[in-house]
Protein backbone atom coordinates (compact mmCIF):
# COMPACT_ATOMS: atom_id res chain seq x y z
CA UNK A 1 0.00 0.00 0.00
CA UNK A 2 1.63 3.21 -1.23
CA UNK A 3 1.71 6.59 0.84
CA UNK A 4 -1.43 7.75 -0.34
CA UNK A 5 -3.67 4.74 0.65
CA UNK A 6 -5.13 5.11 3.85
CA UNK A 7 -3.34 3.25 7.00
CA UNK A 8 -5.56 1.06 8.78
CA UNK A 9 -5.30 -1.84 11.91
CA UNK A 10 -8.30 -3.76 10.54
CA UNK A 11 -10.35 -0.61 10.75
CA UNK A 12 -11.47 3.24 11.86
CA UNK A 13 -11.21 6.24 13.36
CA UNK A 14 -13.07 9.32 14.80
CA UNK A 15 -16.28 10.78 15.97
CA UNK A 16 -17.88 9.28 18.62
CA UNK A 17 -20.93 8.38 20.81
CA UNK A 18 -24.55 8.13 21.61
CA UNK A 19 -26.18 6.20 24.70
CA UNK A 20 -29.82 4.91 25.25
CA UNK A 21 -31.55 2.61 23.54
CA UNK A 22 -34.48 4.93 22.82
CA UNK A 23 -34.54 6.02 19.28
CA UNK A 24 -32.75 9.14 18.73
CA UNK A 25 -33.90 12.32 17.66
CA UNK A 26 -32.27 14.27 14.19
CA UNK A 27 -32.02 18.00 13.48
CA UNK A 28 -30.37 18.97 10.64
CA UNK A 29 -28.21 22.83 11.00
CA UNK A 30 -25.94 22.72 8.69
CA UNK A 31 -26.20 22.58 4.07
CA UNK A 32 -27.23 19.16 3.27
CA UNK A 33 -24.62 17.12 1.30
CA UNK A 34 -27.40 14.92 -0.73
CA UNK A 35 -31.01 14.57 -0.84
CA UNK A 36 -30.91 13.06 2.35
CA UNK A 37 -29.48 15.90 4.21
CA UNK A 38 -26.72 14.08 6.74
CA UNK A 39 -27.99 15.76 9.82
CA UNK A 40 -25.60 18.00 11.89
CA UNK A 41 -26.79 16.49 14.94
CA UNK A 42 -28.53 13.18 16.36
CA UNK A 43 -28.90 12.24 19.83
CA UNK A 44 -29.89 9.58 21.88
CA UNK A 45 -31.00 9.98 26.09
CA UNK A 46 -27.14 10.09 26.77
CA UNK A 47 -25.19 11.62 24.04
CA UNK A 48 -25.39 14.28 21.36
CA UNK A 49 -22.61 13.96 18.07
CA UNK A 50 -22.27 16.49 15.97
CA UNK A 51 -21.18 16.37 12.29
CA UNK A 52 -17.73 17.88 10.97
CA UNK A 53 -18.35 21.48 10.84
CA UNK A 54 -16.34 24.23 9.19
CA UNK A 55 -16.38 27.90 9.56
CA UNK A 56 -19.30 28.77 6.82
CA UNK A 57 -22.07 31.02 7.77
CA UNK A 58 -25.58 31.36 7.76
CA UNK A 59 -25.09 32.75 3.93
CA UNK A 60 -22.17 30.42 2.82
CA UNK A 61 -19.64 33.10 3.71
CA UNK A 62 -16.34 32.51 5.84
CA UNK A 63 -14.39 34.73 7.95
CA UNK A 64 -10.64 35.56 6.45
CA UNK A 65 -8.39 35.47 9.74
CA UNK A 66 -7.78 31.92 11.32
CA UNK A 67 -8.91 32.62 14.95
CA UNK A 68 -12.15 34.05 13.25
CA UNK A 69 -12.76 30.58 11.15
CA UNK A 70 -11.91 28.59 14.52
CA UNK A 71 -14.50 30.94 16.55
CA UNK A 72 -17.13 30.51 13.52
CA UNK A 73 -17.41 26.70 13.67
CA UNK A 74 -17.25 26.24 17.38
CA UNK A 75 -20.24 28.93 16.92
CA UNK A 76 -21.61 26.14 14.58
CA UNK A 77 -21.63 23.68 16.38
CA UNK A 78 -23.34 25.22 19.57
CA UNK A 79 -26.30 26.10 17.12
CA UNK A 80 -25.72 22.39 16.69
CA UNK A 81 -26.21 22.29 20.44
CA UNK A 82 -28.91 24.56 21.09
CA UNK A 83 -31.21 22.36 18.33
CA UNK A 84 -30.46 19.87 21.02
CA UNK A 85 -31.50 22.33 23.64
CA UNK A 86 -27.35 22.35 25.30
CA UNK A 87 -25.25 24.35 25.53
CA UNK A 88 -20.94 24.61 25.58
CA UNK A 89 -20.60 23.05 28.84
CA UNK A 90 -22.00 19.77 27.98
CA UNK A 91 -19.14 19.24 25.29
CA UNK A 92 -17.16 16.54 26.95
CA UNK A 93 -14.86 15.72 22.92
CA UNK A 94 -13.73 17.51 20.20
CA UNK A 95 -11.87 16.31 16.75
CA UNK A 96 -9.82 19.27 15.05
CA UNK A 97 -8.73 18.14 11.36
CA UNK A 98 -6.60 21.47 10.34
CA UNK A 99 -4.39 21.66 7.25
CA UNK A 100 -1.81 23.43 8.73
CA UNK A 101 -1.33 21.83 12.27
CA UNK A 102 1.32 25.22 12.52
CA UNK A 103 -1.72 27.18 13.50
CA UNK A 104 -2.45 24.66 16.78
CA UNK A 105 -1.63 28.08 19.45
CA UNK A 106 -3.79 30.33 17.50
CA UNK A 107 -6.39 27.41 18.14
CA UNK A 108 -5.43 27.27 21.32
CA UNK A 109 -5.99 31.03 22.07
CA UNK A 110 -9.69 30.80 20.69
CA UNK A 111 -10.38 27.52 22.44
CA UNK A 112 -9.29 29.11 25.80
CA UNK A 113 -11.27 31.89 25.75
CA UNK A 114 -14.37 29.72 24.41
CA UNK A 115 -13.72 27.54 26.89
CA UNK A 116 -13.01 29.43 30.28
CA UNK A 117 -13.36 26.88 32.85
CA UNK A 118 -13.15 22.96 32.16
CA UNK A 119 -12.91 22.65 28.50
CA UNK A 120 -13.61 19.32 26.53
CA UNK A 121 -10.75 16.68 25.97
CA UNK A 122 -9.56 17.02 22.47
CA UNK A 123 -7.85 15.74 19.31
CA UNK A 124 -6.14 17.59 16.96
CA UNK A 125 -4.51 16.46 13.65
CA UNK A 126 -3.25 17.95 10.21
CA UNK A 127 -4.58 16.69 7.27
CA UNK A 128 -4.41 17.43 3.69
CA UNK A 129 -7.61 18.78 3.02
CA UNK A 130 -11.20 19.27 4.59
CA UNK A 131 -14.08 20.08 3.09
CA UNK A 132 -14.77 23.98 1.91
CA UNK A 133 -11.92 25.71 4.76
CA UNK A 134 -8.78 24.62 6.27
CA UNK A 135 -10.25 23.55 9.38
CA UNK A 136 -13.21 21.50 10.13
CA UNK A 137 -14.77 20.17 14.30
CA UNK A 138 -16.87 17.31 15.02
CA UNK A 139 -18.10 16.84 18.42
CA UNK A 140 -19.80 14.77 20.96
CA UNK A 141 -21.80 16.21 24.09
CA UNK A 142 -23.40 15.03 27.08
CA UNK A 143 -27.10 15.36 28.07
CA UNK A 144 -26.82 14.90 31.60
CA UNK A 145 -23.87 17.11 33.27
CA UNK A 146 -24.11 14.90 36.60
CA UNK A 147 -21.16 13.27 37.26
CA UNK A 148 -19.15 15.14 34.09
CA UNK A 149 -15.92 16.04 35.48
CA UNK A 150 -12.32 16.80 33.88
CA UNK A 151 -9.37 14.69 34.31
CA UNK A 152 -6.04 16.22 35.41
CA UNK A 153 -2.68 14.22 35.55
CA UNK A 154 -0.23 14.68 38.09
CA UNK A 155 2.89 15.59 36.34
CA UNK A 156 1.18 16.43 33.35
CA UNK A 157 1.74 20.14 32.29
CA UNK A 158 -1.78 21.50 31.64
CA UNK A 159 -2.72 23.12 28.54
CA UNK A 160 -6.07 25.42 29.73
CA UNK A 161 -7.39 25.30 26.08
CA UNK A 162 -8.43 21.60 26.45
CA UNK A 163 -8.81 19.05 29.44
CA UNK A 164 -6.70 15.52 29.44
CA UNK A 165 -9.47 13.94 29.41
CA UNK A 166 -13.09 14.35 30.25
CA UNK A 167 -15.19 11.84 32.80
CA UNK A 168 -19.22 11.78 32.17
CA UNK A 169 -21.57 9.08 34.33
CA UNK A 170 -19.82 6.45 31.97
CA UNK A 171 -17.32 7.37 29.72
CA UNK A 172 -13.86 8.53 29.73
CA UNK A 173 -13.16 10.82 26.65
CA UNK A 174 -8.65 10.83 26.27
CA UNK A 175 -7.20 13.95 24.74
CA UNK A 176 -4.47 13.60 21.72
CA UNK A 177 -1.45 12.32 23.79
CA UNK A 178 1.66 12.73 21.48
CA UNK A 179 4.62 10.70 21.58
CA UNK A 180 7.00 13.70 23.09
CA UNK A 181 8.70 13.55 26.02
CA UNK A 182 6.24 15.52 28.97
CA UNK A 183 8.65 16.92 30.90
CA UNK A 184 11.10 18.55 27.85
CA UNK A 185 8.79 18.38 24.90
CA UNK A 186 11.38 17.14 22.95
CA UNK A 187 10.41 13.55 20.05
CA UNK A 188 13.02 11.28 20.59
CA UNK A 189 14.70 9.89 17.21
CA UNK A 190 13.34 6.32 18.27
CA UNK A 191 10.06 5.76 16.58
CA UNK A 192 9.17 2.78 19.20
CA UNK A 193 9.84 5.56 21.98
CA UNK A 194 7.34 7.94 20.17
CA UNK A 195 5.03 4.80 20.37
CA UNK A 196 5.33 4.04 23.90
CA UNK A 197 5.30 7.73 25.16
CA UNK A 198 2.03 8.34 23.65
CA UNK A 199 0.41 5.40 25.11
CA UNK A 200 2.34 6.26 28.56
CA UNK A 201 0.22 9.31 28.22
CA UNK A 202 -2.87 7.64 27.65
CA UNK A 203 -2.68 5.06 30.29
CA UNK A 204 -1.85 8.37 32.59
CA UNK A 205 -5.14 10.18 31.81
CA UNK A 206 -6.57 6.87 32.16
CA UNK A 207 -5.18 5.69 35.53
CA UNK A 208 -5.72 9.51 36.67
CA UNK A 209 -9.80 8.84 36.12
CA UNK A 210 -9.58 5.59 38.41
CA UNK A 211 -9.50 3.40 35.65
CA UNK A 212 -6.84 0.72 33.71
CA UNK A 213 -5.94 0.67 30.10
CA UNK A 214 -8.65 -2.56 29.64
CA UNK A 215 -11.27 -0.05 30.16
CA UNK A 216 -10.39 1.26 26.88
CA UNK A 217 -12.96 0.90 24.40
CA UNK A 218 -11.82 2.33 21.45
CA UNK A 219 -8.46 4.18 20.13
CA UNK A 220 -7.51 6.53 17.44
CA UNK A 221 -3.55 5.97 16.57
CA UNK A 222 -2.78 9.33 14.68
CA UNK A 223 0.84 8.94 12.95
CA UNK A 224 2.84 10.85 10.04
CA UNK A 225 4.79 8.10 7.90
CA UNK A 226 7.96 8.53 9.61
CA UNK A 227 6.32 6.14 11.75
CA UNK A 228 6.19 2.77 10.43
CA UNK A 229 2.80 0.46 10.89
CA UNK A 230 5.23 -2.39 12.48
CA UNK A 231 6.89 -0.36 15.20
CA UNK A 232 3.27 1.67 16.38
CA UNK A 233 1.74 -2.01 16.56
CA UNK A 234 4.68 -4.06 18.20
CA UNK A 235 4.38 -1.81 20.81
CA UNK A 236 0.61 -1.07 21.29
CA UNK A 237 -0.13 -5.21 20.96
CA UNK A 238 1.93 -4.91 24.51
CA UNK A 239 -0.55 -2.94 26.22
CA UNK A 240 -3.49 -5.23 25.80
CA UNK A 241 -5.02 -8.54 25.84
CA UNK A 242 -4.99 -10.44 22.72
CA UNK A 243 -8.56 -10.93 21.26
CA UNK A 244 -9.71 -8.22 23.62
CA UNK A 245 -8.58 -4.89 22.61
CA UNK A 246 -10.20 -1.84 22.05
CA UNK A 247 -12.03 -0.74 18.21
CA UNK A 248 -9.10 0.81 16.33
CA UNK A 249 -8.45 3.08 13.50
CA UNK A 250 -5.15 3.90 12.71
CA UNK A 251 -4.81 6.63 10.51
CA UNK A 252 -1.46 8.15 8.49
CA UNK A 253 -2.18 11.75 8.84
CA UNK A 254 -0.25 14.62 7.11
CA UNK A 255 0.81 15.53 10.34
CA UNK A 256 0.61 16.35 14.39
CA UNK A 257 1.08 19.05 16.34
CA UNK A 258 4.64 20.33 17.80
CA UNK A 259 6.55 17.68 15.53
CA UNK A 260 4.93 14.90 17.01
CA UNK A 261 5.18 12.08 14.44
CA UNK A 262 2.72 9.60 16.88
CA UNK A 263 -0.54 10.46 18.69
CA UNK A 264 -2.99 8.22 20.35
CA UNK A 265 -6.35 9.21 21.53
CA UNK A 266 -9.53 7.24 22.86
CA UNK A 267 -12.79 6.42 24.90
CA UNK A 268 -13.14 4.26 27.91
CA UNK A 269 -16.10 2.46 29.81
CA UNK A 270 -16.21 3.19 33.34
CA UNK A 271 -17.72 0.23 34.31
CA UNK A 272 -15.79 -2.99 32.45
CA UNK A 273 -18.80 -5.17 33.02
CA UNK A 274 -20.37 -3.18 30.22
CA UNK A 275 -17.25 -3.68 27.83
CA UNK A 276 -17.95 -6.21 25.13
CA UNK A 277 -15.66 -7.31 21.96
CA UNK A 278 -17.62 -8.49 19.03
CA UNK A 279 -15.73 -10.36 16.30
CA UNK A 280 -16.56 -12.11 13.40
CA UNK A 281 -16.32 -15.60 12.66
CA UNK A 282 -14.55 -15.06 9.65
CA UNK A 283 -11.90 -13.34 11.13
CA UNK A 284 -9.49 -14.53 13.50
CA UNK A 285 -8.74 -12.83 16.77
CA UNK A 286 -5.90 -9.47 16.60
CA UNK A 287 -3.20 -8.47 18.85
CA UNK A 288 -4.14 -4.88 18.23
CA UNK A 289 -7.58 -4.42 17.24
CA UNK A 290 -11.14 -5.84 17.83
CA UNK A 291 -13.44 -5.07 14.85
CA UNK A 292 -16.34 -4.04 17.36
CA UNK A 293 -16.68 -3.24 21.30
CA UNK A 294 -19.74 -2.47 23.15
CA UNK A 295 -19.82 0.18 25.83
CA UNK A 296 -22.92 -0.46 27.54
CA UNK A 297 -25.36 0.40 24.67
CA UNK A 298 -22.70 1.98 22.58
CA UNK A 299 -20.67 -0.13 19.81
CA UNK A 300 -17.67 1.36 18.50
CA UNK A 301 -16.63 -0.25 15.10
CA UNK A 302 -13.14 -0.06 13.94
CA UNK A 303 -12.62 1.00 10.50
CA UNK A 304 -13.26 -0.84 7.45
CA UNK A 305 -12.05 -0.02 4.09
CA UNK A 306 -12.54 -2.22 0.39
CA UNK A 307 -10.37 -5.04 1.89
CA UNK A 308 -11.68 -8.70 1.53
CA UNK A 309 -10.55 -10.58 4.47
CA UNK A 310 -9.43 -14.09 4.14
CA UNK A 311 -6.09 -15.63 3.29
CA UNK A 312 -6.23 -14.01 -0.24
CA UNK A 313 -7.54 -11.01 0.92
CA UNK A 314 -6.53 -7.79 -0.60
CA UNK A 315 -8.14 -4.54 -2.30
CA UNK A 316 -8.73 -5.72 -5.76
CA UNK A 317 -11.08 -3.04 -7.03
CA UNK A 318 -9.66 0.18 -9.04
CA UNK A 319 -12.39 2.50 -8.46
CA UNK A 320 -13.73 4.53 -4.88
CA UNK A 321 -17.46 2.99 -5.91
CA UNK A 322 -16.72 -0.67 -6.20
CA UNK A 323 -14.25 -0.28 -2.80
CA UNK A 324 -16.77 1.69 -1.20
CA UNK A 325 -19.62 -1.73 -1.53
CA UNK A 326 -16.94 -3.98 -0.04
CA UNK A 327 -16.27 -1.52 2.86
CA UNK A 328 -19.81 -1.46 3.26
CA UNK A 329 -20.28 -5.24 3.07
CA UNK A 330 -17.25 -5.46 6.01
CA UNK A 331 -18.79 -3.19 8.00
CA UNK A 332 -22.34 -5.18 7.70
CA UNK A 333 -20.65 -8.40 8.89
CA UNK A 334 -19.22 -6.49 12.28
CA UNK A 335 -23.02 -4.96 12.58
CA UNK A 336 -24.64 -8.62 12.15
CA UNK A 337 -22.57 -10.17 14.03
CA UNK A 338 -24.45 -7.48 17.08
CA UNK A 339 -27.33 -8.52 16.27
CA UNK A 340 -27.63 -4.78 14.79
CA UNK A 341 -28.38 -3.39 11.30
CA UNK A 342 -27.20 -0.02 9.41
CA UNK A 343 -30.46 1.35 10.90
CA UNK A 344 -28.71 1.57 14.13
CA UNK A 345 -25.97 3.77 13.46
CA UNK A 346 -25.79 6.94 14.14
CA UNK A 347 -22.29 8.71 13.59
CA UNK A 348 -19.76 7.40 10.75
CA UNK A 349 -16.37 9.06 9.76
CA UNK A 350 -15.47 8.97 6.68
CA UNK A 351 -11.96 9.10 4.89
CA UNK A 352 -11.45 9.42 1.36
CA UNK A 353 -7.75 9.35 -0.50
CA UNK A 354 -9.25 12.65 -2.29
CA UNK A 355 -12.43 14.36 -1.45
CA UNK A 356 -12.72 14.44 -5.59
CA UNK A 357 -14.37 10.87 -5.12
CA UNK A 358 -16.81 12.08 -2.28
CA UNK A 359 -19.78 12.36 -4.95
CA UNK A 360 -18.84 8.34 -6.10
CA UNK A 361 -18.76 7.65 -2.61
CA UNK A 362 -21.63 9.01 -1.34
CA UNK A 363 -24.04 7.71 -3.93
CA UNK A 364 -22.84 4.15 -2.93
CA UNK A 365 -22.70 5.05 0.85
CA UNK A 366 -26.45 6.61 1.02
CA UNK A 367 -27.65 3.30 -0.60
CA UNK A 368 -27.43 1.37 2.78
CA UNK A 369 -29.22 3.85 5.36
CA UNK A 370 -32.65 4.78 5.38
CA UNK A 371 -34.46 8.08 4.64
CA UNK A 372 -31.87 9.74 6.76
CA UNK A 373 -28.17 9.48 7.24
CA UNK A 374 -26.27 9.49 10.60
CA UNK A 375 -23.90 12.39 11.47
CA UNK A 376 -21.27 12.50 9.77
CA UNK A 377 -17.26 13.81 9.00
CA UNK A 378 -15.31 13.79 5.78
CA UNK A 379 -12.09 14.29 5.54
CA UNK A 380 -8.65 13.68 3.09
CA UNK A 381 -5.78 12.83 5.36
CA UNK A 382 -2.68 12.85 2.56
CA UNK A 383 -2.16 13.76 -0.64
CA UNK A 384 -3.91 11.40 -3.29
CA UNK A 385 -1.35 8.67 -3.76
CA UNK A 386 -0.70 6.27 -7.00
CA UNK A 387 -3.89 4.29 -7.79
CA UNK A 388 -1.91 1.61 -9.82
CA UNK A 389 -2.32 -2.22 -8.97
CA UNK A 390 0.75 -3.51 -7.34
CA UNK A 391 2.32 -6.65 -8.77
CA UNK A 392 -0.26 -9.51 -7.01
CA UNK A 393 -3.14 -7.15 -8.20
CA UNK A 394 -3.89 -5.02 -5.11
CA UNK A 395 -4.85 -1.59 -5.18
CA UNK A 396 -4.26 0.88 -3.13
CA UNK A 397 -6.98 1.87 -0.50
CA UNK A 398 -9.42 5.06 -1.34
CA UNK A 399 -11.59 5.17 1.29
CA UNK A 400 -12.45 4.25 4.60
CA UNK A 401 -15.38 4.22 7.07
CA UNK A 402 -15.91 3.59 10.70
CA UNK A 403 -19.04 3.86 12.87
CA UNK A 404 -21.07 4.29 16.27
CA UNK A 405 -24.23 2.55 16.54
CA UNK A 406 -26.86 1.98 19.45
CA UNK A 407 -28.12 -1.27 20.56
CA UNK A 408 -32.05 -1.19 20.81
CA UNK A 409 -32.21 1.84 18.32
CA UNK A 410 -35.80 1.10 16.31
CA UNK A 411 -36.02 1.35 12.47
CA UNK A 412 -37.52 5.22 13.03
CA UNK A 413 -35.03 5.47 9.55
CA UNK A 414 -37.05 3.68 6.96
Amino acid sequence: MNRGALRFASFIASSLLVVAAEPTARSQTAPASSDKSAPATIEGAGYVFISGQGPLRSDGSSPDKFADQVRQTLDNIKVALQSAGLTPDHLVYLQVYLEDTQRVRELDEVFTSYFPKDPPARAVLGVAKVPNSSIQINAIAVRNLQGKQAVSVPGLKSNQAFSAGMLTHDQLFVSTMPGRDPATGVVPQDPAQQVNLALDGVKSVVEAAGLTMAHMVFVNPYMTSEISYRAMNEQYAKRFEFGNTPGRATIEVSSLPDGAHMAFTGIAVRDISRRQSIRPKNMPPSPTASPCVFAGDLLYCSAKSGFIPGPNGGVFFASTADQTRQTMRNLLDNLEEAGMTFDQVVSTTIYLDDLRDTAAFTKVYERYFGKTLPAQTVVQQLAPGDRKANEEGHYPTLEQVSLIAIRGRGNSNK
